[in-house]
């Protein structure tokens, strides 16, 4: 019988376990050749650097760069506590969203991740796991479970979860253990963390909110629809509304490749649908809290408009709205 990952497959707590010209900034760079990975940190199992830089990775994700995080753990510290495997298990995630706050600090976000365990299996609830990682370690998970089971448990703080036999899950708080939506903070001390980049993207038009161009060609951005390239999109302000101070949230910008892209030859419009995304109130580090994240899709345009169908994770009503955003065009 296969055991369940502890920190996902159960939860952890979860309910059982578990800018250039938008005032971003962005340095001239020329983007690295072919499909070179590169390690920019490394951090031990206490998060203190070993070698590589926080800057450099910042100004690397400030240029769009898409981020990959490494991590090794003990089968028996990390998945199976009961087990007497002790082998070293190696592993590599991908992060769809990435974060780039106050201009300094990275955070990204997988979300393309149902619970799972190695060997393969699934976990026991069909959900989204909504693993953050912050630059310093510091991870969290939010779980929308999608099985329509109904909620058993209310709103709010959680007491924490009795982690005794994982002595390197360290859990910080708990949120909404019951719910629909359950989330956390903790830190797992991994063997190793290290945080890879490809920056080969190119950045090729910047605008304000209301469409106004600061730098680039929409001629430029247009053209890659003919030569089969790739698009990504910076949203500055993105997550602002989930910060109980919209006014006064931390300045940060939300970076998201596009699915699919569309110009429109004679009004000069370039659109596109973005993949999914997570979007969650702006902090350093970056934190889940009781209802200050969501999920959803976006369709933006080069006039500066979103079209926004947003999930309340809670009870996984839909709800369609708009809004306006400064951003910054990527090809590759």
């Amino acid at each position: 019988m296969v055991k369940p990952n502890r920190r996902e497959a159960l939860g952890l707590g979860l309910g059982a376990a578990a800018g250039m010209g938008s005032g971003m900034g962005a340095e001239a760079k020329e983007p690295a050749s072919g499909n070179a990975w590169q390690c920019l940190l490394s951090l031990d199992n206490k998060g203190r650097r070993v070698e590589g830089s926080e800057d450099d990775l910042a100004a690397a994700i400030r240029r769009g760069a898409d981020l990959r995080i490494y991590s090794e753990f003990l089968y028996n510290e990390h998945i199976d506590p009961k087990s007497d495997n002790s082998e070293i298990v190696k592993e590599l995630s991908e992060f769809h969203i990435t974060y780039l706050l106050d201009n300094r600090w990275t955070a990204a976000i997988m979300t393309q991740r149902q619970p799972v365990t190695t060997p393969p299996a699934f976990g026991p609830r069909p959900s989204m796991s909504l693993f953050l990682y912050n630059q310093n370690g510091q991870q969290a998970i939010a779980r929308p479970h999608l099985d329509g089971k109904p909620a058993t448990g209310k709103l709010g703080p959680s007491p924490l979860g009795d982690h005794s036999d994982m002595p390197k899950y360290n859990e910080q708080d708990n949120w909404d253990v019951g719910t629909n939506a359950p989330s956390n903070n903790f830190i797992y001390d991994f063997e190793t963390y290290r945080y890879f980049v490809r920056d080969d993207w190119r950045e090729v038009l910047s605008h304000e909110a209301d469409g106004t161009v600061v730098s680039g060609s929409l001629d430029e951005l247009s053209d890659v629809l003919a030569n089969g390239s790739e698009v990504k999109v910076a949203l500055r302000g993105l997550c602002s509304e989930l910060d109980e101070n919209p006014d006064k949230a931390i300045d940060h910008e939300v970076f998201i490749e596009a699915g699919w892209s569309f110009y429109h030859t004679e009004t000069k419009e370039f659109v596109a649908a973005l993949h999914p995304l997570a979007r969650v109130a702006p902090a350093i580090p970056l934190k889940y809290r009781s209802q200050n994240w969501d999920f959803g899709w976006l369709e933006v345009s080069t006039t500066g408009f979103a079209a926004r169908l947003m999930v309340n994770p809670y009870t996984l009503k839909f709800t369609r709205s708009d809004a306006r955003y400064a951003l910054r065009w990527f090809v590759r």
